[in-house]
């Protein structure tokens, strides 16, 4: 019985699966100056901390390292099981094809045998199998036999899915169109589930480039890419806001509203908060379907009205006749 770990290292360090190991370096050394348990005041800092460490530990060691890989691979054909593929049908709007790093893909028009995942490879498909690939030959790593009496398996392909952080983080459903085998275009439409991660591969078996002499058909790799949003920014399963507020309310504290992916929801800035301090929204990231979720900050930015009344003006210049703070005099 194979064992999977539910944590998701790569995502808590917020590096993609392929990453050097001078990146795991980098995203490390990041974190963990920003929360570390002496620096950081946020609550739950410590237990965070021992995961990036935890984390850094394993992705920093080959070994340990392949190891992991090899046990995340079995969560990723779970993850797939949740997606469901569509038939053919009339074209949508259209899916951006991507030939993958790592392999080399000729055209529907030119079968050729399939291309195994590059070795030390981490990315991890997830798999979408399709009824007439269940009976398909496997060789012990769990791929199609290339050779043998049913012909040559045909050729991987391999397209974007770009999704939002809405529907990232709640699930949804997306529809692509890419030339089919025959040049005809040909649908897929993905259920998306609650928590997949930038760079996810979902597999959709048996929907690339057909095989010869009776060999299976070759699959379909969707490769999910975060889309931009104008007010979120993503760093694994965390996400960034900003949370404009006004002089008095950063100074004197206030209860704020700040719209997150689940909706608005109350934020209690504290009193004396300077431009640039996160506080912490616990599990309001994205969601992760083998462990805890990410968490949600928001970073004060202090906006100052652009045009005072004859009232403010006279307050801001009482109050800067009565304060004795120097914001620019050395600590």
């Amino acid at each position: 019985m194979t064992t999977v770990d539910t944590r998701d290292y790569y995502a808590d360090l917020g590096v993609p699966r392929n990453a050097r190991r001078e990146e795991v370096r980098r995203a490390y050394r990041t974190l963990a100056r920003l929360h570390h348990p002496d620096v950081s005041r946020e609550p739950g800092a410590e237990e965070r901390f021992k995961r990036i460490a935890e984390a850094y530990r394993v992705l920093s060691d080959p070994r340990r390292r392949r190891d992991y890989d090899a046990t995340q691979a079995a969560a990723d054909d779970w993850l797939g099981s949740l997606f469901q593929r569509g038939g053919p049908g009339p074209a949508a709007a259209p899916g951006r094809q991507a030939p993958g790093p790592q392999r080399r893909q000729p055209p529907y028009n030119q079968p050729g045998p399939r291309d195994q995942a590059a070795p030390g490879d981490p990315t991890g498909p997830a798999d979408q199998t399709g009824a007439r690939d269940r009976s398909a030959p496997r060789d012990g790593k769990g791929s199609r036999d290339r050779t043998g009496p049913r012909g040559r398996a045909g050729a991987d392909n391999q397209a974007e899915l770009a999704v939002s952080v809405e529907d990232a983080y709640r699930g949804g459903r997306r529809t692509i169109t890419l030339p089919g085998p025959t040049g005809r275009p040909r649908q897929y439409t993905v259920d998306i589930p609650a928590g997949v991660a930038d760079r996810q591969r979902v597999r959709l078996a048996g929907q690339g480039w057909p095989g010869t002499g009776g060999g299976p058909d070759g699959d379909l790799y969707l490769v999910v890419r975060l889309s931009p949003h104008p007010r979120y920014r993503v760093r694994g399963r965390d996400i960034l806001v900003e949370l404009p507020v006004t002089p008095w309310e950063a100074a004197l504290g206030a209860p704020v509203r700040v719209q997150t992916p689940a909706g608005p929801v109350r934020l209690d800035v504290p009193p004396g908060s300077s431009s640039g301090r996160r506080l912490r929204l616990p599990e309001l990231g994205l969601p992760n379907p083998r462990g805890a979720a990410g968490d949600l900050y928001a970073k004060v930015r202090i906006v100052v009205p652009p045009d005072l009344s004859e009232r403010e003006r006279r307050l801001y210049a009482e109050l800067a006749a009565a304060s004795t703070t120097d914001p620019r005099s050395p600590a």
